[in-house]
């Protein structure tokens, strides 16, 4: 029987991959407050880490411009778009719950977001460059069709996806979502439908209150029936629990759906010392991780990858996690 290549029985060739490279200054200036914990120094931490281990100089930094009203409308209700935008203008410092703050650059901050991971799609789409990292922030995944959730605002990867099938002509798209979180909001949008296949590893639901979706019956719904893979772990659960669920679950999902393209909502909030939750992987967890979903990549989708940051909160091991991450998209 022929074996599955993956990272625990074969290696990258070694040869660096040509990465893309999503940042912006002025994704600092969504400002939640000093007591947050979505706050602009995280993607600070990642950027001053990511300079001294010589990985920026190894990434094409990619234009963008700001998602379109109409573009953040491919998933989400154009009067919710709207209402972002007012409440912004208006003074407003929350949406839907107290967590999910506002100030008045916030909409214009999201909608960068979502334009800046739109652009790497197409980077990629393009050939200009082989994968990308999206440094952006406020995170996405939670953010519903019409409702702000868990600091989310609008959902960068969601939208991505369906611009890909839409306007890429791709009619197979995997989103791999490893934040600690489940994507609730990722997996609203696509469960009734096959063009998208989602998959989320995530504490179990009741482990963790929030959001309280993402148990392993939710499977799709309708015509999605079956492309819905939610692999909820135990508290506690570290690089074997991990592996396992990579190498039974999360990769034979991939080989069947034989995705032409795959997004990464990347939340590093699954590290051992984050608060915001109870598993216990280190930043070096991130690296054989990141490189299972590049082979994946390269077995169905000619390498084409495009991860978005998502959680990811404990600073000091913030940056290394982000440093194994990018290593393992460059084939390091």
């Amino acid at each position: 029987m022929h074996r599955r290549e993956t990272p625990m029985s074969a290696a990258l060739d070694g040869v660096p991959a040509k990465v893309g490279w999503i940042y912006d200054r002025r994704f600092l200036d969504h400002d939640p407050g000093p007591s947050h914990l979505d706050l602009p120094e995280r993607l600070g931490v990642i950027v001053g880490s990511l300079q001294r281990a010589g990985l920026l100089d190894a990434m094409d930094a990619l234009p963008f411009r700001p998602a379109t009203a109409d573009q953040l409308s491919l998933v989400h209700d154009p009067a919710y778009v709207d209402l972002v935008r007012m409440m912004c203008d208006e003074g407003f410092t929350f949406i839907g719950s107290r967590d999910t703050c506002l100030g008045p650059r916030s909409y214009d901050v999201a909608a960068l977001a979502s334009g800046g991971v739109l652009a790497a799609c197409e980077a990629v789409l393009a050939g200009r460059v082989q994968r990308a990292f999206c440094a952006v922030r406020p995170p996405g995944h939670h953010a519903e069709a019409d409702q702000a959730l868990g600091f989310c605002l609008f959902n960068h990867v969601a939208i991505a996806a369906e611009h890909l099938v839409r306007v890429g002509g791709i009619s197979r798209v995997a989103i791999v979502d490893f934040d600690v979180h489940h994507g609730n909001g990722t997996q609203h949008l696509f469960e009734s439908r096959r063009d998208v296949l989602y998959v989320s590893l995530h504490e179990r639901p009741g482990s963790l209150e929030f959001p309280g979706s993402g148990s392993a019956t939710e499977t799709g719904s309708g015509d999605g029936a079956g492309y819905t893979l939610n692999v909820p772990l135990e508290r506690g659960c570290g690089d074997t629990g991990y592996r396992q669920a990579l190498e039974r679950q999360v990769l034979p999902a991939l080989d069947w759906y034989r995705p032409g393209f795959i997004l990464l909502s990347a939340g590093f909030d699954a590290l051992m010392w984050d608060r915001v939750a109870h598993l216990s992987l280190e930043p070096k967890s991130y690296r054989w991780l990141t490189q299972a979903l590049v082979l994946a990549a390269e077995r169905h989708a000619g390498g084409r990858l495009v991860s978005v940051l998502e959680g990811g909160y404990h600073l000091p091991d913030l940056g290394l996690a982000a440093v194994e991450h990018v290593r393992a998209l460059l084939g390091y």
